[in-house]
């Protein structure tokens, strides 16, 4: 099966890359292709915006969180029929979890055979910019960097010098030459990119970040590129390596909250637990509409602190959270979830009462609190983890999590690498409930699914 397909990558973060990857996505598509958007790493939020560049949901690739087998047939699975797919890798090109380099966007480059188109930021630079491209190109085997886009240029003079060096001492086609920018056209808040949620559709930011790079690159050349890549690597359909549904007469109902105040959900998560027998409902934290019987709640992450005042206004639905959760409903939160579990949220000097199901409260920092990938031993039984097992993850939060005076609640999760919520400790479990700063990949593991669907037909089974 062939794909025209490029990955995006950069120096570092910050060096344009994001704006490229969602501007060159929506020109493509504003030609009439069908593009299929990839987020390389652990990320919600540039992947919703890749999302709507595209008009299909972008799908996250990750060599930490998914065994290579896996990732190859997550990747093929989901090209479907599109015309063609570009991949925003994350952080530097050549930058991983160690001395090796392993699980960078050089790896996923390689390990899907694709080439590579270099984001560079030129300030204050002109002729070093060769050289720094030169060893990029030769650092490593088996990555192909088929050309650069330069970034944040001064003028056409500094964009001509930035060309000939390049081009001359490398061999390295530049491909476009950002201007610098006054402003951002989709700003940016703590935890990267805002919410998509904040911007009014019928003034579309991503329509003015296509104007840029249609303007200043050769889209068409970009797309040149992407026809060159080879043959996708062989791989089955991703969902025949998950394990087999359990027969059922009928599905488990699982609600999930996505709002705008909790909407960091990996599509494949969802995915994963309908293949498993669940049925999903969608809620909302912030309406004043009473939940449906569910026999099992899954909460992702988000931005439970921008929305903390109505989330405490919404009495009503913060008792009935507390109370599922005494009555032994499994709930399985992620990050923002577990906040909404904790007693209470503070943020920008107030403090918000949440549901009350830990006796801890969250606290909003400056800077974050923990960020990258996890690395976790089960130590407490629960219904999600077996006890004992290894579990691997990511964080990203602003939040710390500070446990009552006297209270002594359970840690389910030993930190061999992260944050956690102290003290190498993360996962708070009472009765059925699990909550932890850690979001996982369902693929990556897959018994996650099955153990939620499982919990959830033998609550309906005991309330029958």
């Amino acid at each position: 099966m062939h794909r025209p397909r490029i990955i995006i990558a950069g120096l570092n973060g910050g060096t344009g890359k994001t704006i490229t990857s969602l501007g060159t996505t929506r020109a493509w598509v504003r030609a009439g292709r069908a593009i299929k958007p990839f987020k390389k790493g652990p990320d919600y939020i540039d992947a919703k915006w890749l999302g709507l560049a595209a008009h299909c949901p972008a799908t996250n690739l990750d060599p930490y969180l998914l065994r290579e087998p896996v990732l190859k047939a997550l990747f093929r699975t989901s090209l479907g029929a599109c015309d063609g797919a570009l991949i925003e890798g994350n952080r530097g090109l050549f930058d991983g979890k160690d001395l090796t380099g392993s699980c960078s966007t050089a790896e996923l480059a390689r390990i899907l055979d694709t080439p590579v188109i270099l984001a560079m930021d030129c300030t204050k630079m002109t002729r070093t910019a060769a050289a720094i491209v030169s060893g990029i190109i030769h650092f490593e085997e088996g990555v192909r960097v088929a050309g650069v886009i330069l970034n944040r240029t001064a003028n056409d003079r500094h964009r001509s010098i930035l060309r000939q060096t390049i081009e001359h001492y490398t061999g390295v086609p530049v491909l476009g030459a950002l201007p610098k920018m006054r402003q951002n056209p989709i700003p940016e808040r703590h935890m990267g990119l805002i919410s998509d949620q904040e911007y009014d559709p019928e003034n579309d930011p991503l329509d003015t970040v296509a104007d840029l790079i249609s303007d200043n690159c050769d889209v068409d050349a970009l797309w040149n590129v992407a026809c060159s890549a080879p043959a996708v690597p062989e791989a089955p359909d991703v969902w025949s390596l998950m394990p087999a549904p359990e027969t059922a007469d009928s599905p488990v109902r699982i609600g999930y909250v996505r709002d705008a105040a909790l909407w960091f959900y990996y599509e494949e998560n969802l995915q994963a637990l309908r293949h498993a027998g669940a049925e999903l409902i969608e809620l909302s934290l912030l309406s004043p509409e009473p939940w449906p019987e569910l026999d099992a709640l899954y909460l992702g992450g988000g931005f439970p602190e921008t929305l903390a005042g109505r989330i405490a206004d919404n009495t009503s639905l913060r008792t009935h959270i507390r109370e599922l959760a005494e009555s032994g409903l499994p709930i399985y939160a992620e990050c923002g979830g577990f906040m909404v579990l904790s007693r209470s949220l503070v943020y920008q000097g107030a403090e918000y009462p949440m549901t009350g199901v830990f006796p801890v409260s969250t606290h909003l920092c400056e800077r974050p609190q923990g960020l990258g990938y996890i690395d976790a031993t089960v130590t407490e039984e629960n219904p999600y983890h077996p006890a004992g097992s290894v579990i691997r993850g990511h964080e990203f939060h602003y939040s710390k999590c500070v446990v009552d005076a006297g209270a002594q609640p359970a840690f389910g999760l030993q930190m061999a690498r992260g944050e956690g919520m102290g003290a190498d400790r993360d996962g708070l479990v009472y009765k059925n409930v699990f909550a932890s700063y850690t979001h996982l990949f369902a693929l990556g593991e897959p018994h996650w699914a099955v153990n939620l669907v499982q919990a959830a037909r033998r609550r309906r089974q005991s309330r029958a």
